[in-house]
């Protein structure tokens, strides 16, 4: 299987965690943001990442979308699962919509003001400022949208600071839910501010990639 990237997108993140928890060999291939377009369109009729390659027979050519991605492996390879029975299925598919079409977006829209702003010493390089400048023009990144989802994350990680104390979201396994939150809520980790005010996330979200296999996300590679 190939998947078809940005090396910085949480949300293919997402899909490697879930590519990693089922130990399902697979090769990434690094887009271009802009260029990216020229090669999924074709594909996919959409121009967003992540998207799966299965490259087997009998199986689709692509598939696109976190969510779906995520779908496919569980009826490709079963086992492991991390599909939980309903109703517990259920709540974890609605906690993945509602991390995917809000928290995601909120996240992006902090974590790339922070790199544009107090965070461009990470990597101050013209190409790595270049391509937050086009995300940031690509999803209208404005002070007024970042103060907006600044909130809106102060509000959902309150939310799961009561629900995540146990080891996973919803049931005794882990679920969409928790390889969802773990992607999604990691670019935070490389902001200071985050660190410091939620460690109990950085705990989660170590945790969670170490089930996953998954290499740790830039931030927390010092606190494993």
């Amino acid at each position: 299987m190939k998947l078809l990237q940005f090396s910085t997108s949480h949300y293919c993140r997402k899909a490697r965690l879930a590519l990693g928890f089922k130990q399902i060999p697979y090769q990434v291939e690094n887009l271009t943001p802009g260029l990216h377009v020229l090669k999924l369109k074709p594909l996919t009729g959409l121009a967003t990442v992540p998207v799966l390659l299965p490259e087997l027979a009998g199986y689709p050519t692509a598939i696109a979308d976190s969510s779906a991605i995520l779908q496919f492996l569980q009826s490709y390879q079963p086992e492991p699962s991390y599909a939980l029975p309903d109703p517990q299925q259920t709540e974890a598919l609605l906690l993945e919509d509602w991390l995917d079409e809000s928290i995601g977006v909120a996240a992006r829209f902090v974590y790339y003001d922070f790199r544009a702003g107090a965070g461009k010493q990470l990597d101050p390089s013209f190409s790595s400022q270049a391509v937050i400048q086009v995300v940031r023009w690509q999803y209208s990144i404005t002070p007024a949208a970042v103060e907006l989802a600044t909130t809106r994350l102060d509000l959902v990680l309150t939310v799961l600071a009561e629900r995540w104390q146990s080891p996973f979201l919803v049931g005794d396994r882990l679920s969409v839910a928790d390889i969802t939150a773990a992607a999604l809520l990691s670019p935070l980790m490389r902001i200071p501010t985050y660190r410091q005010t939620y460690p109990w996330l950085c705990d989660r979200i170590i945790a969670i990639h170490e089930h996953c296999r998954e290499p740790l996300p830039p931030g927390l590679g010092d606190q494993a």
